[in-house]
């Protein structure tokens, strides 16, 4: 099976954390901690920041490797590196995604999750308590 390696921001900002609603392709209407896949010879956490800049026109700060999550969706394997991060600069503007919330500990599930992202809700409840 192909593996498809990304990195992922878990953007936080007064208690709250950064939900995206995808656009495109077959997640199209998931929500997701926005981020995307690496360029050959990149960090992930340069691959971080470069796609956040791309997909949301901010830049990060303050990012903290929080764990990697691995998923066997139907047709590929994903490999996602997942950054606790704050904005450093910017105000969001959407480019691949339709929607953004803010969720805290309390409304975290409120959005459908893509299945990989959905295995982070639990430990980010506790970090949101």
């Amino acid at each position: 099976m192909k593996t498809i390696k990304v990195a992922a921001a878990i953007i936080q900002n007064n208690g709250k954390i950064l939900a995206t609603q995808r656009n495109y392709g077959d997640f199209a209407g998931g929500w997701e901690f926005p981020g995307g896949k690496l360029e050959d010879g990149e960090t992930s956490l340069d691959a971080c920041r470069r796609e956040i800049l791309e997909e949301l026109e901010v830049e990060l700060c303050d990012e903290e490797f929080l764990t990697k999550v691995e998923y066997d969706y139907p047709t590929f394997h994903l490999d996602m590196d997942c950054y606790l991060c704050k904005i450093a600069r910017g105000e969001i503007v959407l480019h691949d995604h339709s929607h953004l919330a803010w969720v805290g500990k309390d409304d975290i599930d409120s959005v459908e999750w893509l299945p990989a992202d959905a295995g982070l809700v639990p430990m980010l409840k506790a970090k949101l308590a």
